[in-house]
């Protein structure tokens, strides 16, 4: 029997998945600095401000969420409001087979034809897959910084990643505004 995947927009419906998933990066990874999983309420608010300018995608596997995409707010100064920022989570067993670039292409698209312009990343060091995600879909490293989060009873370093979404713009020409 083959797994149906299917990649669309998250509804609230989806907000404890989503939670379950995150909390496992949460409780024992660094790639996150939040310390305290959020509880499905406030995952539910996320996906909600994420949408309302944004995306949260989620990627389904016969009818039961395994991963989750999204894009937010990079900075809320108004010149920025052509960028955003991306993150991706994956059920901690469906890592390295596909899923993370499946959403991304995805995710990345959207934004594109939404009008955003640039895509940034901050991936926790060390963390070689997540980097070699983001050089994947052209991502070119910008910048660190250095001990910059204290989780389990250590620095860590953030290492900042940035995509063009439409590297053949006019850069002279102010860009369409967006949703």
């Amino acid at each position: 029997m083959t797994r149906q995947h299917r990649i669309r927009a998250a509804a609230a419906a989806d907000a404890a998945a989503c939670a379950s998933i995150y909390a496992h990066y949460v409780r024992t990874t660094a790639i996150t600095f939040e310390t305290d999983p959020p509880s499905v309420d406030e995952m539910m608010r996320r996906i909600a401000k994420a949408q309302e300018r944004h995306e949260w995608l989620v990627l389904e596997e016969d009818d039961a969420v395994i991963g989750y995409a999204y894009a937010g707010t990079f900075n809320p100064r108004a010149a920025y409001k052509w960028s955003c920022e991306v993150s991706v989570y994956l059920d901690v067993e469906r890592r390295g087979a596909g899923a993370g670039s499946a959403l991304y292409e995805e995710l990345l698209a959207r934004l594109a034809r939404r009008g955003f312009r640039r895509a940034i990343a901050g991936v926790t060091q060390p963390n070689p897959a997540s980097a070699r995600l983001h050089e994947k879909f052209g991502f070119e490293p910008v910048g660190i910084y250095r001990n910059i989060g204290w989780k389990f009873d250590g620095w860590h370093d953030v290492a900042w990643f940035q995509l063009d979404l439409d590297p053949d713009e006019d850069r002279a020409v102010a860009p369409r505004e967006t949703r």
